[in-house]
């Protein structure tokens, strides 16, 4: 069932940001109990943590009882090493009456509490009312690439140029698809075949996307009943593409807290730990290092019929492929600019 009907997240997702002093990367862990592991494997990269807390009625009181939620991952945060704690105390919308400050206060009080029991310092804590729903004290959404209609893009790994012809959402045109958008897309002189599913389409003249001949990443083993070495085969899934991959070269093995090497050339590695691994695709994939593009750059390892492994990709070497296929109506919109 479609984690969304369920009104939980499911998947880790990932956005990246800058300020004046910083880059951050923003990891939206799940919070429902069932899907705790997604948590466990979001957490240990953080520096700090944003504790959400919902307001309701009943809401919080559930979340801070004895084996509550919001108990559950603060101090599953604190266990795995992330010191800096932000609570959003969300939902502020739907307190009685809306926005209550009594309510507010009610629930500073109680979680400072608990936070404190569990080993933070309260002084360096902040709390922040928000309303995700009406969108107070959040921010909005930002621009990067788009798509737009007389636009060449480039399909990897199958390297396919063509001209798109038209861009839709929830069957209306659209001049231009945003960042975030779900869209539609007709492209020109293109036949199903020639496309599928965990293709990557980008621009042509601006870092087109490429088959990934292989690639370096990061990855925690999270539950493997043996040993995995070099050699280890297993499904892999990123963005939407499923495919085989092999573990080629197990370069180091690293502390998954704070990423430091522990050992070179491991000669395997056991649930619970971390490691720098050298991977090969086992049929054409286009990937991406995840400090460049996150949602291309992190994957599932499945074996077994369970998540063995999650990963993040740090490098990927690209195959420059030759000319492929280049539409007739590529050439005309290239011709044409």
């Amino acid at each position: 069932m479609a984690e969304r009907e369920r009104g939980i997240t499911i998947d880790i997702s990932l956005w990246k940001f800058e300020t004046s002093k910083y880059y951050v990367t923003i990891l939206d862990a799940p919070g429902h109990r069932d899907l705790i592991k997604n948590v466990i494997t979001g957490t240990p990269q953080a520096d700090c943590a944003v504790l959400i807390v919902a307001a309701g009625v009943g809401e919080f009181e559930a979340g801070i009882s004895k084996n509550g939620q919001t108990r559950e991952h603060a101090l599953l945060a604190y266990t795995l090493g992330v010191k800096q704690l932000i609570v959003g105390v969300n939902k502020m919308d739907s307190t009685e009456p809306p926005y209550s400050h009594k309510r507010y206060e009610e629930i500073v009080k109680e979680v400072s509490t608990y936070i404190k029991k569990i080993g933070y310092n309260t002084d360096t804590v902040a709390f922040v009312p928000v309303s995700g729903w009406n969108g107070d004290n959040t921010l909005e959404p930002m621009e990067t690439g788009v798509l737009k209609p007389g636009m060449v893009v480039t399909f990897a790994p199958v390297n396919v140029a063509t001209e798109v012809k038209s861009v839709e959402m929830h069957h209306e045109a659209l001049s231009e698809a945003l960042p975030g958008n779900n869209v539609g897309f007709n492209v020109k002189n293109v036949s199903v075949k020639d496309v599928r599913r965990g293709n990557v389409a980008g621009d042509s003249k601006n870092d087109p996307p490429m088959e990934a001949a292989g690639f370096t990443a990061q990855v925690i083993i999270l539950n493997h009943p043996g040993q995995i070495s070099a050699g280890y085969a297993p499904v892999l899934d990123c963005h939407t593409a499923h495919i085989a991959c092999k573990f080629a070269e197990l370069k180091e093995k690293t502390d998954h807290h704070s990423g430091k090497k522990l050992e070179d050339g491991p000669k395997f590695l056991k649930s619970g730990e971390a490691a720098i691994v050298d991977m090969v695709p086992g049929k054409p994939v286009c990937v991406e290092s995840f400090s460049d593009y996150p949602p291309l750059g992190r994957f599932a390892v499945h074996d077994i019929r369970q998540t063995v492994a999650v990963g993040v990709i740090k490098a990927v070497d690209k195959n420059a492929a030759g000319a492929g296929k280049v539409t007739k109506s590529a050439q005309k919109a290239q011709k044409a600019k």
